[in-house]
């Protein structure tokens, strides 16, 4: 195989050349709430945005967004009734005009973009439900924070993660038969690989898994039960952090004052751990997992 053949193969696994994930926005009637929730987890405000009702808290290499105001780049209205929801998931690319015209020419629908002054353009595509993708190139030297972002005087934008906690992945609510249409929208556009169904994390492990073609991220897929009535549509459900030791997180978590899941179907385990719902429905998962350098 030549050094050419070679590269073709690594082009070919990894289409848009994703590297993880950049923030995860959530948008919300009820920010300041939601702040103190992730506040509790270990994340810090540490900027605003220029023009907008939008927080960016950080922990580690994590960024969340939270937005009042709708989606980042579109004044749409924010979640139904008043529990926060994921509206979007930013990952790193290679090129992300580039991420975007490949996706969209594969069939995936562009997000139309309303950039005010002094705002970055941000391309994306439609995700499930009212979700969104966007592709984010400005993550090295320079971050699409310096543009749009001021920062919290007096913080720290450096923020510790609370025992190692780090992107594990999302978990997304599918209608029922469509986790095929879906594990096919992934694989075909931003290069996922399904994980054989022997290879399951964490402590729920119903339904597909798809780990990002960079290896430092997963996708899960759940159908909802064929015996329980389930109108809440297609959406992204849940973060999930991994962690490189559950009880040691679940401990530091808990003297933070975060509540965990204790029945005896469902409780902390070595290889992972599911937070109580707040605010009506956020929940967190926590995931036995090793960040990749």
């Amino acid at each position: 195989m030549s050094s050419l053949d070679r590269e073709a193969v690594i082009e070919a696994s990894n289409p848009l050349g994703i590297e993880g994930i950049e923030f995860i926005e959530y948008t919300t009637p009820r920010p300041q709430a939601l702040g103190q929730v992730l506040e509790s987890i270990g994340f810090r405000p540490v900027a605003r945005h220029r023009s907008r009702e939008v927080m960016l808290y950080r922990q580690g290499g994590m960024n969340i967004v939270v937005n009042a105001h709708g989606h980042l780049h579109n004044a749409l209205p924010a979640a139904d009734g008043e529990t926060p929801q994921i509206a979007a998931i930013a990952l790193r690319v290679r090129d992300a005009a580039a991420a975007q015209a490949r996706v969209v020419e594969q069939g995936g629908w562009p997000v139309p973009v309303k950039v005010q002054p002094m705002e970055l353009h941000i391309p994306g595509v439609h995700g499930a439900g009212s979700s969104r993708l966007y592709f984010i190139d400005r993550w090295r030297e320079f971050s699409i924070y310096d543009v749009d972002f001021i920062p919290v005087p007096t913080v720290d934008p450096v923020v510790p993660a609370v025992a190692g906690l780090h992107w594990f992945g999302v978990v997304q609510y599918v209608g029922a038969d469509r986790s095929a249409d879906w594990c096919a929208f992934y694989s075909s556009l931003f290069g996922f690989i399904e994980v054989p169904a022997d290879q399951r994390f964490g402590i729920l492990p119903r339904g597909s898994v798809l780990a990002s073609p960079c290896g430092t991220f997963y996708l899960q897929l759940i159908e909802p039960d064929s015996l329980v009535v389930d109108d809440t549509g297609e959406r992204l459900q849940r973060v999930a952090f991994g962690a490189p030791d559950v009880p040691a997180a679940v401990k530091a978590l808990r003297a933070r004052g975060i509540d965990f899941v204790e029945t005896d179907t469902l409780h902390t385990e070595v290889r992972g751990a599911l937070t109580r719902p707040q605010l009506g429905g956020v929940m967190f998962e926590l995931v036995h997992h090793e960040a990749r350098s």
